[in-house]
């Protein structure tokens, strides 16, 4: 979906808070690329259009495979909350979720999920599992919208080196 367009029942259209959040999240990925250890991914946790998280991917400079953009914004959203369930908080994210933060993203409770780059738009280097979709993860558990403000990133992710 490309800013809000074609909506379906899955999809929804980013609020001006989320917006702004995802300018922020395009913001510090862009940074990201220019520091040691880090990558150009991005992600924030919001409730109730607030700012509770947010996070870069931290795979480098953690030596942690697990600490892609998403883990660290759930991770820092649960700590600031002091709560695992994160019901009625929204994720955005530089580039689409991986299955690994999908699946954490339903665990935690999230049920609004808003994305820049696509996986259809980016290298299968950045899904596990090229052949799932969002859409494979959902099961009625959250809404998404995804190519928001996709053109101020796919240049990070076309080579996969991010």
């Amino acid at each position: 979906m490309q800013n809000g367009a074609n909506l379906t029942d899955a999809q929804i259209v980013p609020t001006e808070a989320e917006r702004a959040a995802m300018r922020d999240a395009i913001d510090r990925a862009l940074k990201a690329t220019k520091q040691s250890g880090k990558s150009g991914i991005a992600a924030t946790v919001m409730r109730g259009g607030k700012i509770i998280a947010v996070g870069e991917n931290e795979v480098h400079l953690q030596s942690d495979p697990t600490q892609h953009a998403e883990m660290v914004a759930i991770t820092r959203a649960a700590a600031a909350l002091d709560a695992t369930d994160l019901s009625g908080c929204t994720i955005i994210s530089t580039l689409q979720p991986c299955e690994m933060c999908l699946s954490a993203i339903r665990f935690a409770g999230i049920s609004r999920i808003i994305f820049a780059a696509s996986q259809a738009n980016v290298p299968p280097k950045y899904f596990a599992f090229p052949h799932l979709r969002i859409e494979d993860f959902q099961n009625g558990e959250f809404v998404f919208a995804g190519g928001i403000e996709e053109s101020a990133v796919l240049h990070l992710y076309e080579n996969g080196d991010e």
